[in-house]
């Protein structure tokens, strides 16, 4: 119970310095194009009715309530990456507690983050009709569903292929993961929404990156420090530099 604990607080400690890292992703980079696309709907309105439209919420406190989110996050994904960990410490037995972090962490971040935005890519204020917000949900959800179970399936494909040398189970897992990822691709119907021809493609692939960009450090940050959290050998080190 203790040691379960322990890699729990551990977990939510990753997790809330991924999320300030993500978060200051966001305010550096994902800013700008969210300003310049708010500057296009309000222009858009302008010449829709001739009024300028005020924002209940000042984008000052929207940003720090983002950058708060992401915080919040990172905790709670934290907690999760950490139980996830552990399960996967069979799938990756030879593996050190901070490679095997980082592997969990990049799996999870094509599944719930790169093929998502891959099929469903983000789009800033002004993109997107209201209408279908639930619609787009589910399918945006369903695919991420979708992805973790590509992602437990290849934890237990390697696990049932562990007899096999490493170079060979290795080829075979990542076949199998691109094939399941092709299919989901392939198989879930595209998004509803059209792109205004106002938007321009620069800011629209600028912010879609810069998104992608906040969401890579999430998760990538979240396994880094998860992993130089539990592994023994940061501890040693440290011991051994003091």
């Amino acid at each position: 119970m203790n040691s379960f604990r322990g890699v729990l607080l551990r977990g939510l400690a990753a997790g809330g310095v991924a999320g300030v890292l993500a978060g200051l992703v966001g305010l550096v980079v994902v800013e700008a194009p969210i300003r310049a696309a708010l500057a296009v709907e309000q222009a858009r309105g302008q010449v829709g009715d001739g009024h300028e439209h005020g924002e209940l919420v000042s984008r000052g406190t929207q940003v720090v309530g983002g950058v708060l989110a992401a915080v919040v996050v990172g905790v709670a994904l934290g907690a999760l990456f950490a139980t996830a960990h552990a399960g996967a410490r069979r799938w990756l037995p030879r593996r050190s507690p901070f490679a095997r972090s980082v592997a969990l962490s990049a799996a999870l971040f094509g599944a719930a983050a790169l093929m998502p935005a891959v099929k469903y890519p983000a789009n800033p204020p002004g993109v997107g009709d209201g209408s279908t917000v639930e619609y787009r949900t589910v399918l945006y959800l369903g695919l991420i569903a979708a992805g973790l179970l590509v992602v437990h399936g290849a934890g237990v494909l390697a696990a049932r292929l562990a007899h096999l040398a490493e170079p060979v189970r290795f080829t075979a897992v990542a076949l199998a993961v691109v094939a399941a990822a092709v299919v989901l691709l392939v198989v879930f119907p595209a998004g509803p929404d059209q792109i205004p021809a106002d938007v321009p493609a620069g800011l629209l692939w600028e912010f879609r990156l810069a998104s992608l960009a906040e969401t890579a450090t999430l998760w990538l940050g979240l396994g880094l420090a998860f992993g130089l959290l539990v592994d023994p050998a940061t501890r040693r080190t440290r011991l051994t530099s003091a």
